[in-house]
């Protein structure tokens, strides 16, 4: 070879290592680029380090766990450091297994051994931020699986190039749809609306640049055109590349619009005009150079959606057009070989469309112009957090990160003669389309869209009441407008109710918000999560599944899917639930709501319901209280089921609200740190012999044995909390290095379109990075509080909406000292792992003292986090004790009686706290007032609780009522001021 070494060189490559269907032993990643230097020395010999601060030596890679098997991981190393003034001799592949001789296979490619001057600090956060991460994954392994979104925050459409014109899912593929030259291609440009590629993209239009001669050909594969990575520029704010036949495309975006450039490498430049199916319209206006049209392109997931109009201006003479179909073009007589077009979009209609092009990117208004104006929006809310002590990649991951919890939720309004309107995904459309207007009810008011709540209420939406409280109080405003206009609140918007995931987890995240201080309807937005969590919905896309029984039972059972995780996530929201009640009593002194949050709470405790004891796991059982399994045989490893896209080990500790309680089901804090030890220690091996109830291996299986950390599996949320819970178990300092083992390698790949472990869902993920970075994370939602887990940086500065700053300080912060020794607030030393948001909203400084090995710190006996037990004791929450025959006592809504007096059957002396009344599914025939009675022989009966004026807002809704003054007695009626309708009723002692 004869290359000298120099400050600057810099070796890079890429590696595949290979492991085969069935093995497990990863001894593939025990590889590495090694340097023969004409002195005899090698460059494994001289502790180089990769660009994550891993060993460059066969054995240091395969120990950080930092290399993925069966895909490209990209390898860069600063060799100058360790090896300047030598000279390569020779370059080899270096192989050594700790476990001595095994198969080793794989592939290299694209190895560089030159000088690199270091990369300069950016002058604009947002250039730090990547929009392709996420890009190189597929749906059988997801690195992200998102697309180059460039948009502004919570914009109405997203602007992408996209690799494969026919799809609604995967809509740019990184690397793997690449061409026979083993170049990518970009079939067209398009307005995009997909929250993720599961849930399918929809109101797409599409537009191509083509520089052919003639008339161009609009097949999408005739008019792809290739390119290199190298020459794409992907940012939020700015999306450009130049393709190999020198063509150049530029987007920059507004929030119902965007502005292209196409900049042409000869006289022929024409523009092509195309969408996903034929369920669209185009028209093209060859005289004054104007494209309009709409699209009604939606997946099989993009419920309630509406049609897209479009309305576009060019700024060059127009020679040529045709149509046919959703398929055209304009041919142009461009001067300078550049074509702009301005182009917005509505749901309203046509005059909207060209109506927002004008309020956002009006005649006259640069290219330039509109491009700075999206980055100053990113640029403000990406400094919220700035850090010291990071890595090129590291600053790559936390901008990337805050990217991508800004692009979502997005807003589905418009201004409409200076007011806010949007055309309803929620209500039943009073009129049909036309070409020109949508049939869709228009409502008047703000209205966001595109969120799964199971996905980002754990992270994403506590990140937005830190961050923005301000932005936060609106987006939860818009979605409570999904409640005030359709009647409930989407699970997963799509825009409308998509029928997807467990749990209705708006009610938590929302719950978490007011709690925190955060200004929004929060009246309405509690009357929402209650009906949620008490009434049976009229359809599969809305509302709680299993809700005909389960208020009674006290769980979820198996005759509903995944009924086990129904009920868990049922009890965090429940908890959100009370809490969220708890402060309207104080707030507005109203009986309900008092009444209401100690039922909640006590309902928060049921989760203990559905925990096999014998097993030692949460299982699913059914209306009769079987087990589906047997305890003596049930296997925790098995996926699917009972459990929503993970198995036992994956709900084992899904009751971060009430860990001490949780706690005491393993045996105390020590065996729950006992169990989440067995958690982390158990591999996960993705097994067919473990798929369960799937047809087979599902991604999520495959992503979580590739953590490599036991059952873990970062890819799926409902993981995302579990390491945190040492420090309910009273060992923080385990915590500590689990959260930043992951911190260091399940983030990587971004320089080729990896980045993320698994589906980065509408932000979650990276605010689960972000929340971790700064060293504490919102494991309770809605206590208020924080867990305190690992700081990833020397400091870290996070602007506060009030014009406060808080720093965390962690100067002693390294690689290996990821152990906290100590901690001061504000120059106080705290002890607690937890950390009152009400605290560090104020703004002000937390400093960590960090170290090398664990310590005491954080381990004493009240320094666990909030938790509804606070003893050693099992909760045990209230059940009915009515035992009765007929339709009011049968555990389920689906029955109802009429009656004016009604003894309640009570199995001997009992002393009731609260009691519950359901309407039938005519709430009208619900009564409005009633008595409460105790006896003790039958005889005598004493008034125990009153109620007038009551009503029951839904059918099928399950009220709770305190009885006002409790006692013990062996009979109890209910005699109610009229007849009435009532499905059933339980005395909760």
């Amino acid at each position: 070879m004869n290359v000298s070494v120099g400050r600057d060189t810099r070796l890079s490559y890429r590696v595949f290592p290979s492991m085969a269907n069935g093995d497990r032993d990863y001894a593939a990643t025990n590889v590495a680029v090694d340097l023969a230097f004409t002195d005899g020395t090698y460059l494994s010999d001289l502790k180089a380090t990769d660009q994550h601060g891993f060993e460059l030596s066969p054995r240091g890679q395969g120990a950080a766990k930092v290399l993925y098997v069966n895909q490209w991981n990209n390898v860069v190393s600063r060799i100058g450091p360790v090896a300047a003034g030598k000279t390569v001799d020779r370059i080899l592949v270096a192989y050594d297994s700790p476990e001595g001789p095994a198969r080793f296979r794989g592939w290299l490619d694209d190895l560089a051994l030159g000088r690199v001057a270091p990369e300069k600090p950016k002058a604009h956060l947002s250039d730090y931020a990547l929009t392709t991460r996420g890009t190189n994954s597929s749906g059988g392994f997801s690195r992200g699986n998102t697309f180059p979104a460039t948009a502004v925050p919570h914009g109405f459409n997203f602007w992408t190039p996209v690799t494969n014109a026919g799809s609604l899912s995967w809509l740019y593929d990184y690397a793997r749809a690449n061409n026979a030259d083993n170049l990518p291609t970009i079939q067209a440009f398009s307005a995009s609306h997909e929250p993720s590629p599961w849930m399918g993209d929809r109101q797409t239009f599409q537009v191509m640049p083509s520089a052919a001669a003639g008339t161009p050909d609009t097949g999408r594969e005739a008019r792809e055109l290739a390119f290199r990575h190298e020459n794409e520029t992907a940012r939020p704010y700015y999306y450009g590349v130049r393709f190999e036949n020198g063509l150049t495309a530029e987007m920059a975006p507004t929030d119902h619009a965007a502005v292209l450039r196409f900049t042409y490498p000869g006289d022929d430049a024409s523009v092509l005009f195309d969408n996903v199916t034929e369920q669209a319209g185009l028209t093209l206006d060859k005289e004054n150079g104007i494209v309009t049209g709409y699209s009604d392109v939606k997946s099989g997931l993009s419920t309630g959606a509406t049609r897209l109009f479009v309305h576009g201006v060019f700024d060059q003479p127009v020679t040529d057009s045709a149509v046919s179909g959703v398929k055209g073009h304009l041919r142009f007589e461009a001067e300078d070989r550049t074509v702009t077009l301005r182009l917005a979009t509505s749901l309203i209609s046509a005059d909207q469309a060209k109506d927002n092009l004008r309020q956002e990117i009006p005649d006259g208004t640069s290219f330039e112009t509109v491009k700075k104006r999206a980055q100053r929006q990113w640029d403000r809310l990406l400094g919220k957090v700035e850090v010291e002590g990071a890595t090129p990649d590291q600053l790559t991951t936390l901008y990337s990160s805050l990217y991508r919890l800004y692009l979502y939720p997005n807003s589905g309004f418009e201004r409409v003669d200076g007011r806010y309107r949007y055309a309803s995904p929620f209500s039943p459309m009073p009129g049909p389309d036309t070409p020109t207007h949508t049939g869709a009810k228009i409502v008047d008011g703000k209205v966001y869209v595109n969120n799964g709540f199971w996905d980002t209420y754990r992270t994403a939406w506590p990140a937005y009441s830190l961050l923005t409280p301000g932005q936060a109080g609106e987006l939860a405003d818009g979605f409570v407008q999904q409640y005030k206009d359709g009647g409930w609140t989407s699970r997963w918007s799509s825009p409308g109710y998509a029928d997807l995931m467990t749990g209705t987890s708006s009610d938590v995240a929302f719950a978490d918000a007011y709690v925190k201080g955060v200004g929004f309807d929060a009246k309405a937005a509690y009357d929402a999560a209650v009906k949620n969590a008490t009434v049976v919905p009229p359809s599969p896309g809305v509302g709680r599944k299993g809700m005909a029984t389960s208020p009674f039972l006290g769980y979820t059972g198996t005759e509903t899917h995944e009924g086990l995780s129904w009920a868990l996530e049922g009890c965090l929201n429940d908890y959100g639930i009370a809490r969220m009640a708890r402060k309207l009593y104080e707030e507005t002194g109203e009986r309900r709501y008092e009444e209401e949050s100690a039922y909640f709470l006590d309902r928060a405790q049921d989760y203990v319901n559905l925990f096999d004891s014998e097993a030692g796991f949460f299982q699913g059982k059914d209306a009769k209280g079987d087990w589906r399994v047997p305890s003596g045989k049930y296997d925790p490893r098995v996926w699917g089921y009972d459990y929503t896209e993970t198995n036992g080990w994956g709900y084992a500790f899904t009751a971060p609200h009430d860990s001490r309680g949780l706690a005491n089901l393993y045996g105390g804090r020590s065996g729950l740190a006992e169990k989440l030890d067995e958690y982390l220690a158990t591999p996960e091996t993705a097994s067919p012999e473990f798929v369960g109830s799937y047809d087979g291996v599902i991604h999520e299986m495959t992503e979580a044995r590739d953590v490599r950390m036991g059952m873990y599996g970062h890819s799926n949320q409902v993981a995302h909390h579990a390491l945190y819970m040492y420090d309910a178990a009273g060992q923080p300092s385990k915590a500590q290095r689990h959260v930043r083992e992951v911190l260091s390698r399940l983030y990587v790949g971004s320089e080729i379109g990896q980045g993320y472990h698994g589906d980065e869902d509408n932000g979650e993920q990276s605010a689960w990075f972000l929340f971790s970075a700064l060293g504490f994370y919102p494991l309770v939602m809605g206590s208020g509080e924080y867990a305190i887990g690992s700081p990833l940086f020397t400091k870290a500065t996070v602007r506060l909406e009030n014009g406060e700053e808080l720093v965390v300080r962690a100067p002693r912060n390294t690689a290996k000292n990821v152990y906290v020794q100590g901690l001061r607030v504000n120059g106080r030393p705290w002890t607690s792992t937890s950390l009152p948001h009400s605290l560090i909203a104020r703004g002000g400084v937390l400093e960590f003292d960090m170290g090398p090995r664990p310590s005491s710190w954080g381990t004493g006996k009240h320094a666990a986090p909030v938790s509804i037990t606070e003893d050693d004791k099992v909760p045990a929450p209230r059940a009915d004790v009515l035992k009765g025959e007929g339709a009011l006592f049968d555990d389920t809504s689906a029955t109802d009686a009429t009656v004016t007096s009604l003894e309640l059957p009570v199995a001997g002396r009992t002393e009731a706290v609260q009691y519950t009344l359901t309407s039938s599914a005519d709430r009208a025939k619900a009564p409005t007032g009633w008595t409460l009675q105790g006896s003790t022989d039958g005889t005598a009966w004493h008034t125990l609780d009153e109620r007038s004026g009551e009503s029951f807002p839904w059918d099928r809704q399950t009220r709770a009522f305190s009885v006002r003054s409790p006692g013990t007695y062996d009979r109890y009626r209910l005699v109610l001021d009229g007849e009435a309708t009532v499905a059933e009723i339980e005395l909760l002692a």
